[in-house]
């Protein structure tokens, strides 16, 4: 049996995937990322491949593709894969039907438009500003003194928005503070927040050719909080998929490895 993986390498986290012959996921794994990409590479690919019976570590994978924002730091890969073109990859064998994307990552915005084929039709990207990304909700959930997990269910029971009109990480941070510290309801707050994310993402979805539904990738695509807030927001049903949506980067990498090490046979 042989087997093909995927790394991606994210600012916050690190994920891998291994995936056998027939496409299918026989091991993952997803870990915080440290300071040296490589070493985060290292440390996912050896910790996934002790998953797996008869691998000892990368090198004994046919194919291996990196990608995220520390792709060219991954150690044994045959190539590397960017990671809108990977999580493109990986919505697609996760659900065909899915043709947008929005991937929050740890410190950008992508809206993606998928092809039949799974490959990227067009994209958008937000890279500019860390408002609305990962590195956004944790400084707002710390501002709350709450786990992201925490935080990202507070808005659920709102009755009412407080509208939050700072546009930078910093701003926002500290304009919430003021808010909790006036005795304002935090789960109105926290309603603010998430909409104001949501307004962030609704470009990213044109981009993204999105008409009826869309689906989120990346950690923040676990936040039950904005994806009600896109779906008020954007009009837009948001698809939940089966596999973890944090892992679609690696998957896709490991997708396009199966395919790219099958063909060289």
């Amino acid at each position: 049996m042989k087997y093909y993986g995927g790394c991606d390498v994210g600012s916050t986290y690190t994920k891998a995937v291994i995936l056998d012959e027939e496409g299918r996921i026989v091991a993952d794994t997803t870990i915080k990322s440290k300071i040296k990409a490589e070493e985060s590479a290292r440390m996912a690919m050896k910790e996934v491949c002790d998953k797996v019976e008869g691998l000892s570590d990368a090198k004994d994978l046919a194919y291996l593709i990196g990608t995220g924002y520390g792709r060219n730091k991954v150690p044994f890969a045959d190539e590397n894969i960017s990671e809108i073109s990977c999580h493109a990859m990986g919505v697609h064998v996760t659900d065909p039907a899915v043709k947008a994307i929005i991937d929050i990552g740890g410190q950008d915005i992508k809206g993606i438009d998928i092809d039949t084929d799974g490959t990227v039709k067009n994209f958008a990207m937000n890279d500019k500003c860390a408002a609305g990304t990962g590195r956004f909700y944790e400084a707002m959930a710390r501002s709350f003194e709450m786990s992201l997990p925490e935080f990202s269910k507070l808005s659920l029971n709102a009755k009412d928005v407080i509208p939050i009109t700072a546009q930078c990480t910093v701003f926002a941070e500290s304009e919430v503070i003021t808010l909790v510290g006036e005795g304002k309801p935090m789960d109105e707050i926290a309603a603010g927040i998430q909409m104001a994310v949501a307004k962030r993402c609704f470009v990213m979805a044109k981009k993204a050719g999105a008409t009826d539904s869309i689906t989120l990738t990346g950690g923040c695509a676990k936040n039950e909080g904005l994806k009600k807030a896109i779906e008020h927001v954007l009009k837009l049903k948001v698809v939940n998929l089966k596999t973890d949506p944090q892992l679609m980067g690696a998957l896709g990498a490991a997708e396009y490895a199966r395919q790219k090490g099958k063909a060289r046979r």
